[in-house]
């Protein structure tokens, strides 16, 4: 039963990143890409709907995360210069397997961040 999920924590303030907003895109072999989904984090940092794709919507392809990263941390309070050093983080990557579960979580600051493949 494959899945694709997110989690985002915010590193900075050391706490999940509730209110992130993120969005998901399906890329074609052109580099056009097509809006699955929009959502905006809950306050555990995650998709209040569950699997950002489930078995029936996971398919073989490339795909992009799309992080708003400044537009949350000014809403926290933080003054960030503008422009600011991250704005979005966009996460392309590639799904080979559509039966597997592929988690895709981001840790991040106003000025860096990193991902892996998670579990």
């Amino acid at each position: 039963m494959g899945h694709l999920s997110t989690h985002v924590l915010d590193t900075m303030n050391g706490c999940p990143a509730a209110g992130m907003r993120v969005t998901l895109e399906a890329l074609d072999n052109n580099g056009s890409a097509r809006t699955i989904k929009t959502l905006t984090l809950n306050n555990d940092g995650r998709n209040d709907g569950g699997p950002l794709l489930n078995a029936e919507t996971m398919a073989v392809g490339r795909y992009r995360l799309t992080f708003s990263v400044a537009a949350y941390f000014r809403e926290k309070g933080v003054n960030l210069p503008e422009p600011a050093f991250l704005d979005v983080v966009p996460l392309e990557f590639g799904i080979a397997d559509a039966a597997g579960h592929y988690h895709v979580p981001l840790l991040v600051s106003p000025w860096s961040y990193s991902t892996y493949r998670g579990s």
